[in-house]
Formats: C-alpha cells, structure tokens, sequence
C-alpha cells in the first residue's frame, strides 16, 4: 500500500530564497532521518515564503502506510517556523 500527500506550508520568518531553504532542508533531513517516508519540494521553489512538499510512505498494509504519514505530517506541523496552509491526501 502506498499513501501520498501534498502538504503546503508558508514561511512567515523567511525574507530570502536562502533563509526558505535552510528550514526546508533542516526539516525534510530530520523527517527523513526520523520516519519511513520520502519527501521532497515539488513546487514554489522559487518562493521565498511558501512551499509544497510530497511526502510518500509505502508499507505492507494501509493502516501501517497512513500511520507512518501521519506521524511526518504531524511532525512537519509541529515547526514554529513554519504554517501549514493546506494538506491533500490520497491512498493507492
């Protein structure tokens, strides 16, 4: 089973492209690091105050793929650094 999401979130602290990326990068190699997922910027990467992550989780059963993504989601929205704008989620 595989679960997919689309989270959206905005960098009220960011004033540069620069400032953006180091809270990006810092949170993706923490959720990385922490949880059986895979994560990456699909879009605004040219927007200095907003960004789009796809996160992936892909596990034996759906219960066990929904749970691994809910805990990186939860994980990602904890960030003071950063507001979650919107979430769209989709089990394959």
């Amino acid at each position: 089973m595989m679960a997919y999401a689309e989270c959206e979130f905005f960098v009220p602290a960011a004033h540069s492209l620069k400032e953006k990326r180091a809270v990006l990068q810092s949170m993706t190699m923490r959720v990385k690091q922490k949880y059986n997922i895979s994560i990456a910027e699909i879009d605004h990467q040219d927007v200095w105050q907003r960004t789009l992550l796809a996160i992936v989780s892909v596990a034996s059963s759906q219960q066990a793929a929904e749970r691994e993504l809910e805990r990186a989601i939860a994980f990602l929205e904890s960030n003071p650094e950063w507001q979650c704008l919107h979430i769209d989620r989709e089990f394959i």
